[in-house]
């Protein structure tokens, strides 16, 4: 809430290959709107002395850590490092390592808002880094958004970011493998680009934005990139006319600076987190133990009615044992929010494979027994993942609960950690 509203228009720089002929103007106003950019483009305005307000990352992999494995002394100072609670760790040790200024963000996710951290908030982060920062924008309530270097479209001469991305090479050839696939609309409608299968969704996914920000928000958006596809729903301008027109006055600069928690507090939040998930682990535990005994139970009588004639009545009593157990899983998954992350894909995924099997119209007694025996089958398997999917959750909950605890014995809050467990 200290930044919310202290700047009309935000700047959302990415790495598409038109940036490079942006960035003389964007250094000339950059003292007069907020400053979002991707990870990816950090070094590079580091290198052209332009400094961002917000640089945000939310990949997962090493790759993108290395947009941090760097030193820019100075220039880091009042910058805030705005991070998705699941980038590699690598990624906040290249920002430790220099006393760099981040925040963990997380998105909402049912095991996250388990952990009833809500004083910290969620917020949604779309599937870039550069929805990311139009999101972080559009809450911190800013009335205009101009994008620049948001391509998401190759250059004709095959080009996928500007010249000064760091992993140019790691793109070589993917023009020729999209050629003619995923072509669009060009920036200002002059024709088609070639973009990909990725970018393809970002764009959509920006197009959403775009029109949510705008009926919801009051936000405008502007397409400055001047190259590029088409984003549906963006005002197409110059950058020049965008710094122009809707950049006035110099803001002040840096902003108010976020403190940490206080100690006590901090300390309160890791108790509360540690709680709740050697809860989670025993709820693990506990469900497991009770699954099991049914699994057993309806693994047995099917190996007997395998073994049988077609026998109505046990096949009866096996249906009305799996009835059980679904209302079991289903009562799990609707009141135990740390386990429906794990377990929504999977109950997706089984009511499809059911579906398969209603279908089928028997026509003869036998037909309708071996349907049966599909329906169980279907229903085994089923049970067996979910048991597999519980156990794998507590045994990487078990795994990953070892660092909190030695932070907390780090504080000397043993006696705490004692008392959760009893």
């Amino acid at each position: 809430s200290k930044r919310k509203g202290i700047s009309d228009t935000a700047i959302i720089v990415s790495t598409g290959p038109s940036l490079t002929k942006q960035l003389p103007l964007l250094k000339k106003y950059a003292s007069k709107a907020t400053i979002f950019c991707a990870d990816s483009s950090y070094p590079i305005l580091a290198k052209h002395g332009i400094k961002p307000d917000y640089v945000l990352s939310l990949e997962r992999i090493p790759l993108t850590s290395e947009f941090f494995n760097n030193d820019f002394k100075e220039f880091d100072r009042d910058i805030l490092f705005v991070l998705k609670s699941y980038v590699h760790p690598h990624t906040t040790k290249y920002l430790q390592k220099n006393n760099r200024n981040f925040m963990l963000v997380s998105t909402y996710a049912s095991f996250i808002n388990y952990l009833k951290l809500d004083d910290f908030g969620y917020f949604n982060m779309g599937f870039s880094v550069a929805n990311m920062n139009f999101l972080l924008a559009i809450h911190l309530k800013h009335k205009n958004i101009v994008l620049i270097g948001q391509d998401l479209a190759y250059t004709k001469d095959g080009f996928s970011h500007t010249k000064d991305y760091s992993n140019l090479d790691k793109h070589e050839g993917h023009f020729q493998r999209d050629k003619n696939k995923y072509t669009t609309q060009a920036y200002g409608g002059d024709g088609k680009v070639e973009s990909s299968f990725v970018w393809t969704l970002f764009r959509h996914n920006f197009e959403q934005d775009v029109a949510n920000a705008k009926e919801n928000y009051h936000v405008t958006t502007y397409n400055c990139t001047e190259g590029g596809a088409r984003i549906e729903g963006a005002i197409e301008k110059p950058f020049l006319w965008a710094c122009e027109n809707l950049l006035h006055k110099d803001l002040n600069k840096p902003f108010e600076k976020l403190e940490p928690l206080s100690l006590n507090k901090q300390n309160e939040f890791l108790l509360k987190a540690y709680y709740k998930v050697y809860q989670s682990i025993k709820h693990c535990k506990d469900f497991n133990d009770k699954f099991i005994k049914g699994y057993d139970k309806i693994k047995n009588s099917f190996v007997v009615l395998q073994n049988s004639q077609e026998n109505e009545t046990l096949i009866k009593e096996i249906i009305k044992d799996i009835d059980k157990i679904k209302t079991q899983i289903d009562e799990l998954y609707n009141t135990q929010k740390d386990l429906m992350q794990i377990l929504g894909p999977l109950l997706t995924q089984f009511e499809l494979n059911l579906a398969r099997i209603y279908v089928l119209n028997p026509k003869t007694k036998e037909d309708a027994f071996n349907k049966s025996v599909l329906w169980i089958k279907e229903h085994l398997e089923f049970m067996e993942l979910v048991y597999g999917h519980i156990k794998a959750q507590k045994s990487a909950l078990i795994k990953n609960i070892l660092p909190l605890e030695e932070k907390l014995k780090e504080r000397k809050l043993d006696k705490w950690m004692e008392r959760v467990r009893r």
